[in-house]
């Protein structure tokens, strides 16, 4: 049986800012400037937000800080920062928040100007104890370990990861948005240069700026709004580490526990799911959470991938705007999973738009593999059956 929060809430505002590079904009600038589009975008005023749910990596008090740079004095706040997975957390929190009458109007934001103020990738990982002696390249090279567990177990190669790269390319050529676009085959990826190995430059995501920020309502209101909502039916969070020396396994993640509670609270099935958004900071990722979400059985996200089957035209669209590998990576990518899926429940993807989608999962992960969110979205449809 479905939770009683499902289906109590929507997104019913998305909005970007300076997506791949903005120069001479700092991150709060393009958090408020993403705030600013979504806020409009909903139909809405600056006035009328009550709640702010933020994460940042710029920020060590990020909902003082937004709410000081827009001028608002928030009723409700929250800044759980979990890494890349915070956001589908505050599509949580906020639905909560909304449905106890704690805020009217939930603000979800993040911005980042990583690329253009630094030109190389800042991490937020600091180096435990224990992995010091190794001086490990963070975070890559945790997510390296995980490859090479993955291959060593089940065979996984090199080429299936490269087939996550250049499905992810084949959708960004679709979105004109995306901030890596042109031909990009497996033989690209696979002689492309090694970061670590066994991770070579395009299995690593981009280092870009950009803001992204959505609106949340609770649902009697979102249907009188100007935009189709996506209405949050489900969503989980779990942990399992923070160093990963400290992983159990490096082929599982929480995402297996995530999932399935998320699915229970959607009163779903795999079945339903027209769009996958998978935080694919690295390739692996996406394997490893095509397995523990249970769209294929572990060991068999590799072999799952091959020939295409999650690029256009595939079985299982995955990452329709690009993803972490060639749409956008601004640190924290997990609010870029929302406005995609979103964009895809309203009809608005263009080229790239999915002929049904009714259903949208968007799968955040935090730090190395450590904290992983499932949220389920679904359009107006899923809520009046």
């Amino acid at each position: 049986m479905a939770h009683a929060l499902r289906g109590r809430s929507a997104v019913v505002g998305i909005g970007t800012a300076g997506l791949g590079e903005a120069p001479g904009r700092t991150a709060m600038e393009l958090l408020a400037q993403a705030s600013l589009a979504a806020i409009a975008d909903a139909g809405l005023s600056l006035a009328d937000i009550d709640g702010i749910f933020a994460a940042t990596s710029s920020h060590a008090f990020p909902t003082l800080s937004v709410a000081e740079y827009l001028g608002l004095r928030p009723r409700f706040f929250d800044g759980t920062n979990i890494g890349g997975a915070s956001f589908e957390m505050h599509l949580l929190q906020a639905a909560l928040a909304l449905d106890a009458g704690l805020c009217d109007v939930a603000l979800i934001c993040y911005g980042s100007n990583q690329r253009t103020a630094s030109g190389r990738l800042v991490s937020m990982s600091e180096t435990q104890w224990h992995e010091a002696p190794y001086r490990p390249r963070h975070p890559i090279t945790a997510y390296a370990l995980a490859a090479s567990r993955h291959m060593h177990l089940y065979g996984t190669t090199r080429a299936m990861l490269a087939e996550v790269a250049v499905a992810a390319r084949q959708w960004a050529n679709w979105n004109p948005d995306a901030f890596a676009r042109g031909k990009l085959s497996r033989e690209d990826v696979l002689s492309s240069r090694m970061i670590s190995d066994p991770l070579t430059k395009y299995d690593c995501c981009l280092v870009t700026d950009g803001g992204g920020a959505c609106v949340m309502v609770r649902a009697d209101r979102a249907r009188d709004l100007k935009r189709k909502p996506a209405f949050l039916l489900g969503a989980a969070g779990a942990h399992s580490h923070r160093s990963i020396a400290q992983m159990r396994d490096l082929t599982v993640t929480a995402a297996a526990e995530s999932g399935p509670r998320a699915f229970e609270m959607a009163g779903l099935a795999l079945g339903d799911v027209d769009l996958v958004m998978l935080y694919d900071a690295f390739t692996i990722n996406t394997i490893l959470f095509l397995e523990d979400l249970g769209f294929c059985p572990k060991g068999e996200g590799g072999r799952f991938v091959q020939d295409g089957a999650i690029a256009p035209g595939g079985r299982l669209a995955v990452n329709t705007n690009g993803g972490g590998l060639s749409c956008v990576h601004p640190g924290m990518y997990g609010m870029f999973l929302i406005i995609e899926a979103v964009t895809q429940l309203r009809g608005d993807a263009g080229e790239r738009q999915l002929p049904r989608c009714e259903v949208a999962l968007c799968h955040g992960n935090g730090g190395t593999l450590s904290s992983q969110v499932t949220a389920l979205l679904g359009s107006a449809a899923t809520v009046t059956q």
